[in-house]
């Protein structure tokens, strides 16, 4: 079994969803900018429905990692593949400050885009995707929103819109950088419920998060990263008070050690 390399809680019943997730593997993992690791030796294997959480300090490389995983952002060394590997396998939700809000486009624009593996993003909607793309703003709660411009939208109501995204891309990996970051308690709550559902359909769905309490409510799968893996395994175990406490402490020495070269190069 060969794996590529890579560089809905509602379905929608017009598409059919494509249930089943993906096995996804890493082999000594390393991401560096300008010399200095982000990520380095991560190796493991999620199996096809797992439901992961990616914790650690920040500055721990949770976020270079889904980019990795994504294929938008190139790895040093080491290889992470995909099986099987096929038009639309990832659907990728980046952290909300990275999106912009001033950019003229409505919420049925923004949702459609969910659409453009399958009609291409100048492809126009038949009728079917035009009930795919309703069907997905009812799913999170957003009917009524259609013409609103993202603009006008709180940080819940743009996160409901953007996993109404996710529910057309219907792919069977999904990522989900800091999915929960300053957003209400209802949304969480909703969306959360999303993500059961997703991997009550077997999809492989993996999670930057913060809340460990959420994490171990939520997630039984864990990986801990501070620059280089932790622990990786059952949430329980992972999250133990000596691994937290020697992820803090390795976060900060790769700091001190960073600052130490940078002093040294302006030397």
């Amino acid at each position: 079994m060969s794996l590529a390399l890579i560089g809905s809680s509602t379905p929608v019943p017009a598409a059919g969803p494509r249930t089943g997730g993906v096995r996804v593997l890493l082999e000594n993992v390393t991401v560096a900018f300008d010399g200095h690791p982000a990520i380095h030796h991560l190796t493991g294997e999620l199996q096809p429905g797992a439901l992961l959480a990616v914790v650690g300090p920040n500055g721990a490389g949770k976020s270079t990692l889904l980019r990795a995983l994504a294929g938008r952002q190139r790895l040093a060394s080491g290889r992470i593949g995909i099986e099987p590997r096929r038009r639309g396998t990832v659907a990728y939700l980046p952290q909300q400050a990275q999106i912009d809000r001033s950019f003229p486009i409505g919420v049925r624009d923004l949702v459609s885009s969910g659409l453009w593996g399958r009609i291409g993003a100048f492809g126009g909607l038949g009728r079917r995707e035009r009930v795919e793309v309703e069907r997905a703003l009812g799913a999170v709660g957003l009917e009524g929103f259609e013409a609103r411009g993202i603009g006008t939208l709180s940080g819940g109501q743009l996160q409901r819109a953007l996993f109404a995204r996710l529910i057309l891309q219907d792919a069977p990996l999904i990522l989900l950088d800091e999915p929960f970051a300053a957003i209400d308690q209802r949304t969480v709550r909703d969306l959360m419920e999303l993500i059961g559902r997703w991997h009550g359909e077997g999809r492989t769905v993996v999670a930057v998060l913060h809340d460990l309490e959420q994490v171990r409510s939520h997630f039984p799968e864990t990986l801990l990263l501070a620059r280089e893996p932790i622990a990786w395994g059952a949430t329980r175990e992972v999250l133990a008070s000596e691994n937290l406490l020697r992820a803090r402490a390795m976060t900060e020495a790769f700091d001190d050690a960073a600052g130490l070269c940078a002093l040294g190069a302006t030397a």
